[in-house]
């Protein structure tokens, strides 16, 4: 009895052990999708043990610790992400966005800059760049950025609104794309139209 107790401790064992790095990825996608942050970290760490070259493993841990609010920690493994593949405009997107939530707009716009010259298409980095600007009161720069978010995808209500606001704040007539936003859905405050618009 003995000995089978151990021979099934062995094949345990030797399961536990057997999992390569694709498995423990896709764990832990899968409990970051459930929202086990931990667990899903865990997975990633044992991932990139066995797999230090894979840049996902690094940009997948990267947003599990966002989650976590480690700022720090995500941005760490997001700078691996990209070191490992320079050509990751997700992984350059998610540090903006990190570096945004830290106050570090000039940081966070460089990283969308980046973005944009991977894909000038990627809609969500102009909308990103455009409140990072904002943010630094460089509001005709976040006008552009709208204007571009609105060229890529004509219905996006957000974009008009903040275009408005920021015409608004340089002395200029922002009241079409508040209403425009209106038409498309946003729910516009009606003080805000207000002042905008009179």
């Amino acid at each position: 009895m003995k000995k089978l107790l151990f021979t099934l401790a062995l094949l345990i064992s030797a399961v536990s052990f057997g999992q390569t790095s694709e498995e423990y990825f896709k764990t832990g996608k899968d409990k970051a999708k459930a929202k086990d942050y931990y667990g899903s970290i865990s997975d990633y760490n044992k991932a990139i043990k066995l797999d230090s070259n894979n840049a996902n493993s690094y940009m997948n841990r990267g947003f599990s610790k966002y989650s976590l609010k480690d700022y720090n920690g995500a941005l760490s493994d997001y700078s691996k992400a990209i070191e490992l593949d320079s050509n990751y405009a997700l992984a350059y997107f998610s540090q903006g966005t990190t570096k945004d939530g830290l106050e570090d707009y000039s940081g966070a716009i460089r990283d969308y800059n980046k973005v944009i010259e991977l894909d000038p298409n990627y809609t969500d980095a102009y909308y990103n760049r455009g409140l990072s600007k904002h943010n630094l009161k460089d509001y005709s720069g976040a006008i552009s950025d709208f204007t571009k978010v609105i060229e890529l995808d004509p219905n996006n209500a957000v974009a008009y609104n903040n275009r408005g606001w920021m015409k608004y704040f340089l002395g200029l007539n922002g009241c079409f794309d508040l209403i425009k936003a209106k038409e498309l859905g946003y729910n516009v405050h009606p003080d805000g139209m207000k002042a905008v618009c009179n």
